[in-house]
């Protein structure tokens, strides 16, 4: 390994949350793989590689440039829908190469119809509307406008799907508004019906809500967080657990981040170590320097606190991360050495390091963690 560190992908560990999802929504729904934010850290052509041949073949992204990526991998064996921005410019792209698309503006719209008629081919669309969440979709007032258009411009359209995003169902603290969301979606979708544009699909639910409101599960599913071995949240995970018998944990990490030892060296009791004053040695301590710092996306928040693998052992991050580099309390592990294993996601002998409790010390989100992790690092897919 030549590299700083390197991203390893369990495609058995997917394999498994792939089969829990799938049984846990029933054979009728299609589980669609959000892979925005690089796959949220994992790596979109090797993530999505190894999600096709795990039996996934609907990938949701949020621009153009992860479609592309997209199809760069798997060509025309997968659909992609695109959730986000499209630019007017790539427009023509999108429909030539039958990528499915928000649209939640009129200019969209427009320029959707105006592209079709062009180069004579049909825009497969999903009409995002806005039910609660103030952020993107049409709203109520806007519909009627919307329903003549696309009723206008059929031949020119193919709608594929409607569809919503809630506000936060991964709190029990949101059920209200979320609760709200549904029924106005159920309204919505009457009307489209009740004016003969009954859309192919109806899509509403993220990782958090097809767990917590089973009823928004509907045709498809935008299963994010969960595919890669997260909940969304601990009272997610914990609403799951109180319908089962058995209390295990169904989901399984897929990353793991190792890097190498780079140096190993002593410090006396009394010595401030790395910049400033924000670490004073207590004892006589051993160190390792480890090539990762918050360049490659592991957090300067995690200074002084983040933990590390060494040989099976828990080890401190001490001192402030740096740019390239970050020096780990290995005292207590005498054989540590230049080239050892470091673990910075992962499981090392008996025990791991998880995604969340890297976030809990640094109030980050699985989330934001996760799609920090520098893409220049190489990801591999093992079995």
């Amino acid at each position: 390994m030549h590299t700083n560190s390197i991203i390893e992908l369990s495609e058995t560990a997917y394999q498994k949350n792939v089969d829990f999802l799938k049984t846990t929504f029933g054979k009728k729904v299609i589980v669609s793989s959000v892979v925005k934010g690089n796959a949220y850290g994992h790596g979109i052509a090797e993530f999505t590689s190894m999600a096709y041949n795990c039996g996934i073949n609907h990938f949701s992204v949020f621009d153009v440039q992860e479609a592309k990526a997209v199809k760069e991998v798997l060509e025309d064996k997968v659909t992609v829908m695109v959730m986000g921005l499209v630019n007017d410019e790539d427009m023509q792209w999108v429909i030539e190469n039958n990528v499915e698309f928000f649209v939640f503006d009129k200019s969209r719209l427009n320029q959707a119809i105006k592209i079709s008629k062009k180069i004579n081919k049909k825009a497969i669309l999903h009409i995002e509307v806005e039910t609660g969440m103030n952020r993107t979709g049409f709203d109520k007032k806007d519909l009627n406008a919307v329903i003549s258009i696309v009723k206008k411009e059929i031949q020119h359209l193919y709608l594929k799907g409607l569809c919503t995003h809630y506000a936060g169902a991964e709190s029990v603290a949101n059920y209200y508004r979320v609760d709200n969301q549904i029924k106005k979606f159920e309204e919505i979708y009457e009307l489209f019906c009740k004016n003969d544009l009954k859309p192919e699909m109806r899509h509403s639910a993220c990782s958090a809500a097809s767990i917590m409101f089973p009823q928004t599960r509907m045709d498809l599913v935008r299963i994010g967080i969960m595919q890669y071995g997260m909940w969304p949240s601990p009272e997610v995970f914990v609403t799951y657990l109180q319908a089962k018998k058995n209390k295990i944990d169904p989901l399984q990490r897929v990353i793991s981040w190792k890097s190498k030892i780079m140096s190993v060296k002593n410090v006396k009791t009394g010595d401030f170590i790395g910049y400033g004053t924000s670490f004073m040695a207590k004892r006589n301590m051993k160190i390792a320097v480890v090539p990762i710092g918050y360049c490659h996306g592991y957090s300067r928040s995690l200074s002084n606190q983040g933990r590390v693998l060494i040989h099976g052992q828990r080890c401190t991050v001490v001192g402030s991360v740096n740019m390239n580099m970050m020096t780990v309390d290995v005292t207590d592990v005498d054989i540590a050495k230049k080239e050892d294993e470091v673990v910075l996601i992962g499981t090392q002998k008996t025990l791991a390091v998880s995604v969340a409790s890297f976030s809990d010390f640094s109030n980050q989100l699985n989330y934001e963690l996760l799609t920090r992790i520098s893409t220049a690092i190489p990801r591999k897919i093992k079995q």
